[in-house]
């Protein structure tokens, strides 16, 4: 049997390992980290920790080949979605085959898919006589604000007396070479007005009104910015998205005027644009509001905080030479955008030339019965295999 097709069915062993770590995105990483950096011991490839303050989280990168410059980066988070309250068929942490080319359990495709195809190449990555580096670069806590990403590859660059030039980052995206992606930001406001009868609504402060207003001015800033001509017609949709999600806390009777309400707004940014700008026209808003409420309840407040911290935008040219690099490596001409957001804005800002490209169907994260096709598995691992030969060449 070719190494390739010993790969290929490695690949779905290591797989099988990978998704049996329930790893929530805020939780202890400790356990996957740990079998990773076993696997990559026992292939003889040194590697480094970057810990969180607590030491119960940890990123891991290594490097496979020459200490040189023009190095590529294969990223991925080791920590995936909560599949409390789904429907699922089977076991969502033990790899299932139903005998119809798919492959299921949580992470599959989000993205431990793209983390088999790494760890499988890995023994053909250490035979090769590569002429430029391969890098290993996994985080913790990607699915609840990319926390890790920017230490990580900070790390990275202090680490190592080279410089890498390329980074991969193996989002599920059917192996299709991705140049752009939305930024995100998520606030929560938090209202403070006055409780009292409902028959005094004309004396009183309602958060909920209050908050309804906000929610509303947040849905016309939206508008505004498709009117000003801030579109990016590569996205979908083509312009800056925010959205109102959760509304809670606010009122507990009818007849009781409400004194508090809150509500979590998220911003998803086309390059052009950014989520701090919006905030800072939101809080001057927010100011307006309290200087009017204040002459009747002097005790109003808005308050907007962080809820989940800014992940830049992607927006790589396509003149850079990662461009054409990941055109041969993916075998596909096509570069498209995607709208969800994911470490690579913050691979881009750390310096390396960044795209999105990876195994497995976007449509499938986060959702009960996910999967990932044995057959885009299998194109995962051949993208590893043209990657050894272009850097050994």
């Amino acid at each position: 049997m070719s190494n390739l097709a010993t790969s290929k069915n490695n690949a779905i062993t290591i797989l099988s390992k990978l998704v049996s770590f329930p790893v929530l995105g805020g939780e202890s990483n400790i356990s996957i980290a740990k079998w990773i950096e076993d696997y990559l011991t026992q292939h003889g490839v040194h590697f480094t920790n970057v810990p969180n303050e607590e030491g119960t989280k940890r990123s891991i990168h290594c490097r496979i080949g020459p200490a040189v410059d023009g190095g590529v980066i294969l990223s991925g988070h080791t920590d995936v979605v909560p599949v409390e309250g789904q429907p699922w068929e089977t076991d969502p942490f033990e790899l299932v085959d139903k005998n119809d080319g798919k492959l299921y359990a949580r992470g599959s495709c989000d993205m431990k898919g793209f983390i088999a195809c790494c760890l499988a190449a890995l023994p053909s990555m250490v035979k090769a006589d590569l002429k430029k580096p391969i890098y290993f670069a996994f985080s913790y806590d990607e699915e609840i604000g990319c926390l890790a990403a920017p230490e990580l590859a900070a790390h990275i660059n202090s680490t190592y007396t080279e410089k890498p030039k390329f980074a991969i980052i193996g989002e599920p995206s059917m192996m299709q070479p991705v140049v752009g992606q939305k930024g995100m930001v998520i606030y929560k406001t938090t209202i403070n007005g006055s409780a009292g009868h409902s028959s005094r609504i004309r004396t009183e402060v309602s958060a909920i009104i209050e908050a309804s207003r906000m929610i509303l001015w947040l849905e016309n800033k939206m508008n505004r910015l498709i009117e000003d001509g801030r579109v990016d017609k590569r996205f979908n949709p083509p312009h800056t998205s925010i959205h109102c999600g959760i509304f809670e806390r606010s009122g507990i009777a009818p007849n009781i005027v409400s004194d508090s309400a809150i509500f979590y707004w998220d911003v998803r940014v086309i390059p052009m644009d950014k989520g701090v700008d919006i905030l800072d026209e939101f809080k001057t808003y927010s100011r307006a509001l309290e200087k009017i409420n204040r002459e009747k309840f002097p005790d109003f407040k808005i308050e907007t905080v962080y809820d989940h911290s800014d992940v830049p935008p992607l927006d790589t040219p396509e003149h850079l030479e990662v461009v054409p690099l990941i055109k041969s490596l993916s075998g596909k001409e096509e570069l498209i955008t995607v709208s969800y957001a994911a470490e690579a804005g913050q691979f881009s800002e750390a310096g390396f030339q960044s795209v999105i490209c990876g195994p497995g169907d976007i449509a499938q994260a986060h959702r009960a019965n996910e999967f990932i096709s044995k057959e885009q598995l299998e194109e995962g691992v051949e993208f590893m295999f043209r990657l050894i030969e272009e850097f050994s060449n």
